[in-house]
């Protein structure tokens, strides 16, 4: 299943992406008003049986998609992800993940804009793919990390990069406003298959300027999911932001930072197109 949350009428909601247009689940399972309560009740099972026998509600382009889960207790962010990525920055991939946060109120779905920051000529691009936890768990061995798994989405970790590296300590630069795209829905765990088979680009206005098979990872989502539960529990709806490839902007010769006018897209096969448009802030 493809999973989204929307604004439709002035109301926030969430249903399945069919090929014939959306079929609205809000209240219709367990009571769940959002994605991130399906989850919370263990329903996934329970929307798909609905969706076998439902019609589309509307069409995909009568609403706007929001973030797949709107309001996540934590964005769990991984750095220097791939070492083609720490080649061209120059750095060694470290022994253990290298991980910030992302603050909820930074992230926007597909088709929302981008806001390139006053304060800084350096907003780059990061394709991701973002991994959805399905349900809590603390202290998960890596062998049975991927049954809490449900489901994936694209990822943009936009980044202001003069700011990130004003000191050690870089979540500031990845943390401003209308700069963390996500969606444009969350395909179900099922759905998607083995995540390492597939590819992830990322296009600037059309052109690729990343790609890369998810295979490639340094720490594959199983030790990312381990790893993070020895310190907190996950909870449903949780996200993991799996790091960027190589052919970021910043170590460009010249950079070719995101600029007011542009268009980023995000792209991973057995997924779909996350895109975005790039604007000035006011």
């Amino acid at each position: 299943m493809k999973l989204a949350s929307f604004k439709r009428n002035g109301r926030s909601g969430f249903g399945a992406v069919t090929d014939g247009g959306v079929i609205d689940l809000t209240g219709k399972i367990a009571g769940a008003s959002t994605l991130k309560e399906l989850l919370e009740a263990q329903a996934l099972a329970q929307a798909r049986d609905y969706c076998n026998n439902a019609r589309p509600d509307f069409a995909l382009a009568d609403c706007a998609l929001l973030p797949p889960i709107t309001n996540p207790n934590k964005i769990i962010c991984i750095g220097v992800n791939y070492a083609a990525h720490a080649d061209e920055g120059g750095v060694k991939t470290s022994p253990y993940p290298v991980i910030f946060l992302r603050l909820p109120e930074v992230l926007i779905g597909h088709g929302q804009p981008l806001i390139r920051p006053r304060v800084s000529e350096q907003f780059d691009y990061e394709g991701e793919l973002a991994v959805i936890m399905g349900k809590a768990g603390s202290h998960i061995p890596e062998a049975e990390a991927m049954s809490y798994v449900a489901g994936y989405a694209c990822f943009n970790d936009a980044s202001v990069r003069d700011w990130q590296f004003h000191t050690r300590q870089f979540g500031m630069g990845k943390n401003f406003r209308n700069s963390g795209p996500f969606g444009p829905w969350m395909v179900t765990a099922d759905e998607m298959g083995d995540y390492r088979r597939h590819t992830l680009r990322t296009l600037l206005n059309g052109k690729e300027v990343q790609r890369t098979t998810l295979d490639q990872m340094v720490f594959d989502v199983p030790k990312l999911i381990a790893y993070v539960s020895q310190a907190l529990p996950w909870s449903p709806g949780d996200v993991i932001s799996t790091g960027t490839p190589s052919g970021v902007a910043h170590f460009g010769k010249p950079p070719r930072y995101m600029r007011a006018g542009d268009t980023l897209a995000v792209e991973i096969s057995g997924i779909g197109t996350l895109s975005n448009p790039v604007i000035d802030e006011n």
